[in-house]
């Protein structure tokens, strides 16, 4: 058995967990006395950091749900159908902005955000929780009301699901533009030439979805992520409870992040809900590591069941996608009953593969030909680049994913050792996953949030609160003028051509 680390000592519930930890002063009502003491002027500002927050995200949703702009790609001057502009649609003044204009006006908006954000965040110990909670709640609110933000993945995973359903076609072997052309779905999705390369419980939830029409399936899929992201937010909550972090400013951390709300939550994109499971197996790890009381199911009575049920869940983040199974090596390095987390993860495995295998044949989804496309902006390619490669090249992506690999495993090894953050570790390494990506996505931020929320100290976030800067101006609206001035062309060279003919190739 592994010796536990300092802060997870056995402990019988998490009110147990929190005072005991609250006497070392991490989490106590008396420490929250001791911040509410602070000078008013702070909390004055993090309370206008949070309104501003709350009325920046309104305006935003406000201005891309009136008229047609680079922020909505599914649309144009002539089609921007009312169920995707939404209940918001039309109720900012009719006059549209020149497309300079909106673009700046977006910048400033994204700017401000997280400006307001990283107040929020350094000053989230003078903050009440029912400010933070209430916060969270209107951002979530506003963006579940956008339309789709800046990216069509949403009517992929739609189409990909109606090429099932309604035409019998198996998205992981036939690539959509073989699919009827008259299909709704198919003229708002753009990953025509792509094999799906979602995983099959992902793809068959969109199955389940199809009976809606595109329109239902479209605002279902975007109710269902907003709630995972609550259901996120609540786990979060109570893992930083038992650990004796502050869970006000966790949940600050993980729920009020701009690049999340807008190109996350607002873009509709499945790494949401890939977040639910992957939170859940964290969170029944950090009971199975305290010692928590046993969890009382009729099928399960021993003390192992949050071993197996938290394989289960790794395993169930991975049907999703598959960038989960990245935190698979350190969850069973740090599992009390390693035999138990294995039999799950089997378990689990096993019926998930037989699901997969009724449902789509022998089949896998598509990720080889996902790893194919390249982000210009990506680290990954800048780093190519800036070897004088003209961009990353297949012996370069080949270093990065072994050297991302080798990483995964060390920090396994690392987090088996008694007293390492284990937590920390397992953000680390999707973090270093995710950025020896070459289809890099800035969304995919929301991995390593609520690892950084619940480690025990505060380099991680500190990590991923400055990486958030790159992504604002690598992915915002004015990159290409910031490129030009900094004399920068990722796709200039003859391999950027190259990586820019075939984006486009098999992205259209």
């Amino acid at each position: 058995m592994l010796d536990p680390t300092p802060e997870l000592s056995p402990l019988a519930t998490d009110a147990a967990v929190a005072t005991r930890l609250g006497a070392r002063g991490l989490w106590s009502p008396a420490a929250r006395v001791r911040r509410r003491g602070h000078p008013r002027l702070l909390g004055s500002a993090a309370q206008a950091a949070l309104l501003g927050l709350v009325a920046l995200s309104a305006l935003l949703v406000l201005l891309t749900a009136a008229h047609s702009s680079f922020m909505t790609p599914t649309t144009n001057p002539r089609y921007f159908p009312a169920w995707m502009a939404g209940p918001l649609g039309g109720l900012w003044p009719s006059r549209s902005f020149s497309a300079q204009t909106m673009q700046a006006l977006v910048a400033a908006i994204l700017a401000a955000m997280y400006l307001a954000y990283l107040t929020a965040v350094g000053l989230g110990g003078r903050l009440r929780a029912r400010w933070v909670i209430g916060a969270i709640l209107a951002v979530h609110f506003a963006f579940v009301l956008a339309p789709p933000l800046q990216y069509t993945d949403v009517f992929n995973y739609i189409n990909y699901g109606r090429m099932g359903v309604v035409h019998h076609l198996n998205p992981y072997t036939t690539v959509p533009i073989l699919e009827p052309h008259g299909d709704p779905a198919f003229a708002i999705s753009n990953w025509h030439w792509l094999v799906s390369p979602y995983g099959p419980l992902f793809t068959l939830f969109t199955y389940a979805l199809v009976p809606l029409g595109v329109a239902g399936a479209f605002w279902a899929l975007k109710l269902i992520l907003c709630l995972s992201s609550l259901a996120v937010l609540a786990l979060v909550w109570r893992s930083a409870r038992m650990l004796g972090r502050d869970p006000v400013r966790a949940i600050a951390l993980v729920g009020l992040n701009p690049i999340v709300l807008v190109w996350g939550l607002g873009a509709d994109h499945n790494d949401i809900l890939m977040m639910l499971p992957l939170t859940l197996g964290v969170y029944l790890l950090i009971r199975a590591r305290a010692g928590a009381p046993r969890l009382r199911l009729p099928f399960m009575r021993s003390r192992v069941a949050h071993e197996y049920l938290a394989a289960a869940a790794f395993v169930a983040a991975t049907g999703i996608k598959a960038s989960a199974a990245v935190a698979i090596p350190i969850a069973f390095a740090v599992a009390p009953r390693r035999g138990a987390f294995a039999a799950g993860l089997a378990l689990a495995a096993t019926g998930l593969g037989l699901a997969s295998v009724l449902a789509f044949g022998a089949h896998l989804p598509g990720i080889s030909s996902q790893t194919q496309l390249v982000t210009g902006v990506g680290p990954a390619n800048v780093l190519g680049w800036m070897l004088g490669q003209g961009g990353e090249t297949d012996a370069l992506r080949t270093v990065l994913t072994v050297l991302a690999g080798a990483f995964v495993l060390c920090a396994a090894a690392l987090a088996s050792r008694a007293g390492r953050d284990w937590i920390a570790l397992a953000g680390a390494s999707l973090f270093v996953v995710w950025i020896a990506t070459s289809w890099f996505a800035p969304w995919y931020i929301v991995w390593i949030l609520p690892f950084a929320a619940l480690a025990a100290r505060g380099r991680l976030t500190v990590v991923v609160l400055a990486f958030g800067v790159y992504l604002l101006l690598a992915f915002g609206p004015e990159v290409t003028p910031l490129l030009h001035a900094l004399h920068l062309n990722p796709f200039g060279s003859p391999l950027g051509q190259q990586h820019l003919r075939l984006n486009a190739h098999l992205v259209q």
